[in-house]
């Protein structure tokens, strides 16, 4: 049976635009070159080169992009639920009407100059030399150990590709964590080399001569064992630091559990010492490297620098705030696209177009519209940014003019989404993976946002600012005899703090400070 049914259904929608914008927001500043250069490889109306100056903060928007950035506001005030996953979203695609002259595609895009995008610092400063960071040319740490091969006393070939398979299962830290099994089963089907357990394991013995010290060990326990005999075969080493060697060596390879909980008397009734001696031998395995290829500097592994995404500058007390703009090219639409558009106009000349004529315009409309799109989302990016970044240096400003983190107010992201107008979304979207440049160094945005604790006065501070306390309280303890988590809330207590011991545990543990015993030190 048929049935008709009248259903009212409302459904929000987010433009590519907005779409687009949103994604921008998330990227920092490190990687927006990168983005940048893909759209410019996938949208030909899109142009890098110099363009004549345009500050963001007046935006400059043509009314459709004005019109898109109300439509994104109505979306976050708007008493509509979403999903928040933008990926999700749908679509909608507006093909142009059949009778349409080539006039109406033309008009927007004969004389527009507001497509033309060049990035600035809120100051207004000049732009920033482009500078590119020297790279060192430098021996890996596998080539270094390959070099030290050469010196091995080889009978045939085949010890040289045994010898070369075992450095090569060496890991980035120093150690040779595959089994020995696995290194004859790679000899055999990657060299057809077959070898024995016994073969291996002589000429790890030689590798584990290697430097660094400590290479080639299978665990850590090994690698200091082998650490602290090459320290005795050294010539430089007095008969005195030798006996405290032995001592080491015993504890490493005896009582090494003892050793890693810092059961300290358990060893020195153990072993029969006093304390100063134990106290040297625990000293000389601490210099000792627990990850012995760290000392080798090596290109294998990628170095990260951290690239600010805003600059705050105090200038006589007047804190000063840009945008870092030096990953940013000058963007502005392809003239060949408008020269186009032109021409076509002009060989049409008021008539109706031919479907030849409107499938090219529209490939070019479509293009151009694109490459507005991208950099009016620019545009937005940065002028969500500073005014989100403004806010919280307003909101932080004790902090930024002292650099003192006690200083720190309590802040989420809800409350610098009530003074931008923002959402709580977006908000996150710009403290997320970003970094700010301030005299004190540069620091990450997410760490300015912490939850309120309350004062035996009734006053509300920061955890940031009880964190740095309860830092302090740690560092300057006697670390013979250091102060279990009841004795540092008790402190806290007495500070005027009103916290739990299990809060404190809690913070500890976000600090990455250890428990009481495991900061014990004789």
């Amino acid at each position: 049976m048929l049935k008709q049914q009248l259903t009212q259904k409302l459904q929000q929608k987010l433009s590519p635009q907005q779409i687009q914008l949103m994604k921008l927001l998330q990227i920092p500043t490190a990687i927006l070159d990168q983005r940048i250069k893909e759209e410019l490889e996938a949208n030909p109306a899109l142009e890098e080169g110099d363009t004549l100056e345009d500050d963001y903060l007046e935006m400059g928007r043509t009314e459709d992009s004005k019109e898109d950035e109300q439509s994104e506001r109505d979306t976050e005030n708007g008493d509509t639920e979403t999903d928040g996953e933008v990926d999700d979203l749908e679509r909608e695609e507006v093909m142009p009407e059949e009778e349409v002259l080539i006039d109406d595609y033309l008009t927007d895009y004969m004389d527009d100059d507001d497509a033309s995008y060049k990035y600035q610092t809120e100051a207004g400063g000049q732009e920033e030399e482009n500078k590119t960071l020297p790279v060192a040319v430098e021996d890996t740490f596998h080539e270094y150990l390959e070099q030290q091969i050469g010196m091995l006393d080889f009978k045939e070939e085949r010890e040289r590709i045994i010898a070369k398979q075992i450095v090569g299962s060496i890991d980035d830290d120093g150690y040779l964590r595959r089994d020995t099994e696995a290194i004859l089963d790679d000899l055999v089907f990657s060299q057809n080399v077959s070898a024995t357990h016994e073969e291996i394991e002589y000429w790890l013995s030689k590798i584990q001569r290697f430097d660094p010290p400590g290479v080639g060990a299978r665990n850590l326990q090994e690698s200091l064992l082998l650490q602290i005999e090459h320290k005795m075969t050294r010539a430089d080493t007095s008969y005195d630091e030798k006996l405290i060697l032995q001592i080491s060596r015993k504890i490493i390879a005896n009582y090494f559990d003892e050793f890693t909980k810092k059961h300290y008397p358990r060893l020195q009734r153990q072993l029969n010492l006093i304390e100063d001696e134990l106290k040297e031998a625990i000293d000389e395995i601490l210099k000792l490297n627990p990850k012995p290829a760290s000392g080798h500097v090596t290109n294998s592994r990628s170095t990260h620098y951290i690239v600010p995404d805003f600059i705050i500058i105090n200038n006589d007390g007047e804190l000063e705030l840009s945008l870092n703009s030096r990953n940013a090219p000058d963007l502005h639409i392809n003239n060949h696209y408008r020269d186009m558009l032109r021409a076509y106009k002009h060989t049409v000349n008021g008539r109706r177009a031919t479907n030849k004529e409107k499938e090219a315009i529209l490939f070019i409309k479509q293009k151009i519209d694109s490459a507005k799109w991208f950099i009016d989302a620019i545009r937005q990016r940065q002028q969500t940014m500073f005014n989100t970044m403004y806010a919280i240096m307003n909101y932080q400003y004790d902090y930024f003019t002292s650099g003192d983190q006690k200083r720190l107010r309590p802040m989420i992201l809800k409350d610098i989404a009530d003074i931008t107008g923002l959402d709580i979304s977006t908000v996150s979207r710009v403290a997320n993976s970003k970094f700010v440049q301030t005299e004190f160094g540069t620091k990450r945005l997410k760490d300015f946002f912490s939850e309120s604790l309350q004062t035996q006065d009734g006053e509300e501070v920061s955890t940031l600012e009880v964190k740095k306390i309860l830092t302090d309280i740690i560092g300057a303890e006697n670390k013979r005899k250091p102060l279990s988590d009841e004795k540092l809330k008790s402190m806290l207590m007495k500070k005027g703090y009103n916290i739990a011991r299990r809060t404190v545990a809690k913070y500890r543990e976000q600090l990455n400070i250890s428990v009481a015993r495991l900061r014990k030190e004789l």
